[in-house]
């Protein structure tokens, strides 16, 4: 079941969050995150009119999914960045292809234009689940992340959501 994530689902979100964050490539960020910081930012994301969604299941919490904006200021205010994170043995399950369907119902529900996805280019698996989904990769930033004593390549992955079928890049999106 897809549902808003809620601040008592914090603690659940951290311990699928902060294994990537401490062991994986897969986010350049090398700060756990607390169950505090995380109830604040699902209250900070519900409060802006952004989603923070989970699916849930009677075993707890599998995954997550969120939308934020892009960049500040008003320009950006229709393009939306979001990040989406299961916990291991939820993969494969077509949880993650619910958990996107739904991010992106709700921000084009919001009148949002765009969602974007800026990878790790070691994440060659999220690279092809966006793929798969309709993204299309529209810019690769060389070394800028820096994790485990390395440069990483960012990724960034796009898909309109409100362009008439044939108009721009939606012309890859189907």
């Amino acid at each position: 079941m897809i549902r808003d994530a809620r601040p008592e689902d914090a603690a659940a979100i951290a311990a699928i969050w902060n294994p990537i964050i401490r062991d994986t490539d897969l986010t350049f960020t090398s700060r756990e995150k607390t169950a505090a910081e995380i109830a604040a930012l699902i209250d900070a994301r519900r409060a802006a009119g952004h989603a923070f969604l989970v699916s849930a299941a009677a075993g707890g919490i599998a995954g997550f999914a969120s939308y934020f904006q892009f960049r500040g200021g008003p320009g950006y205010s229709r393009t939306m960045e979001h990040t989406i994170i299961l916990a291991p043995a939820a993969r494969g399950r077509g949880l993650g292809r619910a958990l996107m369907t739904a991010l992106a119902e709700h921000a084009r529900g919001r009148g949002m234009h765009q969602l974007i996805g800026g990878l790790s280019g070691a994440n060659r698996a999220a690279i092809a689940f966006h793929a798969r989904l309709g993204f299309i990769e529209v810019g690769r930033i060389g070394e800028a992340g820096w994790k485990f004593d390395r440069y990483h390549d960012l990724v960034f992955m796009q898909k309109i959501l409100d362009a008439p079928h044939g108009q721009g890049v939606s012309d890859a999106l189907g």
